[in-house]
C-alpha cells in the first residue's frame, strides 16, 4: 500500500512539472529568422535554440556559429529563477541566469568568471508563434554592441 501511494505521489509530480512546463510559451524549438533579424558581424548566431524540461529544470540547448562562424553548441540547465547555473559550449560565458520576468518574458545574463558578458530580455509573442531575443555586451575592443535576433516557433 505504500508502495503504491508513492508511486502516486510520484507521478502526480512529474505530471504536475509537465504541466508547469507546458504552460511556458518558451518550451520547444525555436529557429532563427534571419530577415527579421539584426545581428552584427562577429557577434554569434544561434540557429537553432530548443527549450525542454529537465526533471523539474530547463534544459536550453543552442546550435549555431560563433563570432568567427565557427560552429558552436551550447547547453544549460537550471531554472528561470535568476540564480547562474553552468553554461558548456559558450568560450565567453561559464553560466548563465534566467528570470522570468512575466508569462511572456525573460531577463538573461550570461557570465564568465561571475562577471556579465552579455544580457538580454526575451520576449514571446502573445500568440506564441515568434520570440524576439534582444542582447547587449562588450566587444574584444571594449565597445557595447547589440543585436536582435527573432526566432520562429517550430
Amino acid at each position: 500500500m505504500k508502495a503504491r501511494n508513492l508511486i502516486l505521489a510520484l507521478a502526480l509530480c512529474f505530471v504536475g512539472a509537465a504541466v508547469c512546463f507546458a504552460d511556458n510559451p518558451n518550451m520547444g524549438t525555436w529557429k532563427l529568422n534571419e530577415a527579421k533579424s539584426q545581428i552584427p558581424s562577429g557577434f554569434m548566431k544561434n540557429s537553432t535554440v530548443v527549450y525542454e524540461a529537465a526533471g523539474d529544470n530547463v534544459k536550453v540547448t543552442t546550435d549555431g556559429t560563433d563570432k568567427d562562424g565557427k560552429p558552436m553548441h551550447t547547453e544549460w540547465t537550471g531554472k528561470f529563477d535568476g540564480k547562474d547555473y553552468p553554461l558548456t559550449g559558450d568560450p565567453t560565458a561559464d553560466a548563465r541566469s534566467y528570470k522570468q520576468i512575466d508569462d511572456h518574458t525573460l531577463a538573461l545574463a550570461n557570465k564568465k568568471g561571475g562577471k556579465v558578458t552579455t544580457s538580454g530580455r526575451i520576449v514571446v509573442s502573445a500568440d506564441g508563434k515568434t520570440r524576439t531575443l534582444h542582447v547587449t555586451g562588450t566587444d574584444s575592443a571594449g565597445k557595447k554592441v547589440s543585436s536582435t535576433a527573432v526566432y520562429d516557433k517550430q
